[in-house]
């Protein structure tokens, strides 16, 4: 990617301060800013860095006003907010990063999958049969799209998934690499042998629109009926999901977070890393589960929000906490105290 000074202003309806025909081809930190690379100034505390970068164009915003002279090799591109802006172009820049169609010649794709139009597969990726896949969407390298999969528009799929048999995924959902979704779900009976016997997976995964997955997360086809993964969901990365579980819409999940089968979490939750979830529970809407924390039965009261393992109300948490970092002060007072008491029986008996 490689534009000008102009074409990045007129992206962002502003204006140039300097060289419209300067180019960046890539985006840096203020101060790690290099020849050739676009940056952005927004909060005060980095402006120090403006005026020592060696980027070719800084975003700024239009009421900017330099205390020194700036480097003779910047333009700068005024704008409203340079803060929206610069997320705008990020956006602007991801978009385009992901403009590619057509089938790699390496990609083996089955006669039996239905692509829309304007799809691109990538090098070494494998398509079986039954698999529809809507329009504009990118799968990239050594993915796997397995049986009766349906992948919807505008999604993006990473290198290295995989989309195990019967998946269902919505529009506009983006799958990082080395995620699982549909492995089988962790179902075994005892036998009197003390030995278990597995139990089928027959269900599958059901992910709706505008969901993210981050990368090497496991999403767990259903015994029977469907895991559900809801609208607006974001996953972080190394998240397990296990069978039948259901996650409400716009729900967001921090990374290590393990969920045990049929738990059912409502929607607008934020869930912090390293949660462990036990199965067969539910967490009702706009729930917050503080990091590390263990989750041992169902939240009922919408908008709660707890801390500890096993968890309860984080008010209560902290009180708890205050007392239990004294614990050690209040064992010494206790010795103390011990340690008088029979003095004063010692002295009392002579």
């Amino acid at each position: 990617m490689e534009f000008s000074a102009r074409q990045i202003a007129e992206i962002l309806q502003g204006s140039v301060d300097g060289d419209e025909k300067v180019l960046a081809h890539r985006l840096s930190k203020i101060e790690e800013g290099e020849q050739g690379t676009l940056t952005f100034l927004a909060n005060k505390k980095y402006e120090s860095f403006i005026y020592t970068t060696r980027a070719s164009i800084a975003i700024v915003n239009q009421d900017f006003t330099p205390e020194s002279a700036l480097p003779e090799t910047l333009t700068l591109v005024r704008v409203e907010d340079a803060y929206g802006a610069f997320a705008k172009l990020l956006q602007h820049y991801n978009t385009y990063r992901h403009q590619r169609t057509g089938i790699d010649s390496t990609a083996i794709v089955n006669q039996g999958a239905k692509l829309g139009e304007d799809v691109y597969v990538g090098h070494q990726t494998v398509i079986l049969q039954d698999v529809q896949i809507g329009g504009h969407t990118k799968i990239y390298g050594q993915c796997y799209i397995g049986e009766g999969v349906r992948l919807g528009q505008h999604c993006i799929i990473h290198p290295g998934v995989r989309l195990l048999d019967d998946t269902i995924i919505g529009d506009h959902c983006v799958i990082h690499s080395g995620t699982v979704v549909g492995s089988d779900g962790f179902g075994f009976a005892p036998s009197n042998s003390n030995e278990y016997q597995k139990v089928a997976q027959i269900g599958n995964v059901i992910i709706e629109d505008h969901v993210e997955i981050g990368a090497n997360t496991t999403i767990d086809r259903a015994t029977l009926g469907s895991t559900y993964i809801r609208k607006g969901v974001k996953l972080d990365n190394l998240i397990q999901v296990a069978h039948n579980v259901d996650i409400g819409e716009n729900t967001v999940i921090a990374a290590q977070t393990g969920i045990a089968g049929s738990t059912k979490i409502g929607k607008n939750c934020m869930i912090g890393g390293q949660v462990g979830l036990v199965g067969h529970i539910t967490i009702a809407d706009g729930v917050k589960i503080a990091a590390q924390s263990g989750i041992s039965a169902s939240i009922l009261k919408e908008g709660e929000i707890v801390q500890g393992s096993p968890a309860f109300p984080i008010r209560n948490y902290k009180m708890s906490y205050i007392g239990f970092r004294r614990l050690p002060e209040m064992e010494d007072r206790l010795r103390k105290l011990e340690s008088n008491a029979n003095d004063h029986n010692q002295a009392n008996n002579e």
